[in-house]
């Protein structure tokens, strides 16, 4: 799994050298917030469930066309998995919050994710519009210190910006 260790590390390889002064600064930065995203995980796993419906329903409420028939959620079946998609997002951003960098999302979430919803007919927009939603309430220190609030808030805009 990719990480910020393991790409300073097969960089410095492919390049055969040792890891540079800069490389293992950004390590050890990487290493010094990891207590903040480890707190985001938690947060984020003790929620997961809310996050996720809270995040589908903006969605839907936004996109209200989209339970209208012929559109990506005119079934029940449809809005589920709509919602399990969020939750999938949603557990690999823990995952990158855990490991410290954006391989699992990369691995995961994002490569072809555009193409497939492009194929299915489905909106990206609404996800994004999830996230977003999602990003924009977050409130510190009510759900988590402002450290681990800025490293959810970077994976979220990295979903974000991967979407669109």
């Amino acid at each position: 799994m990719k990480s910020v260790i393991t790409t300073t590390i097969s960089a410095a390889d492919a390049a055969g050298r040792f890891p540079s002064s800069s490389d293992l600064e950004s390590v050890q930065g990487n290493i010094q917030r990891a207590a903040a995203r480890l707190e985001a995980a938690e947060k984020l796993a003790s929620n997961h469930e809310a996050v996720v419906k809270e995040a589908g329903d903006a969605c839907f409420a936004k996109y209200s066309y989209l339970k209208n028939s012929g559109e990506a959620g005119d079934s029940q079946e449809k809005i589920n998995k709509c919602y399990r998609d969020i939750d999938h997002y949603m557990r690999l951003i823990n995952y990158c919050l855990v490991v410290g960098g954006t391989g699992p999302l990369d691995e995961w979430g994002i490569a072809g994710a555009r193409e497939v919803y492009r194929a299915l007919n489905l909106p990206g927009a609404s996800y994004v519009a999830a996230f977003t939603f999602t990003r924009d309430r977050l409130c510190v220190p009510r759900d988590m210190s402002a450290q681990a609030g800025l490293e959810y808030g970077a994976a979220l805009d990295y979903v974000i910006n991967s979407l669109c």
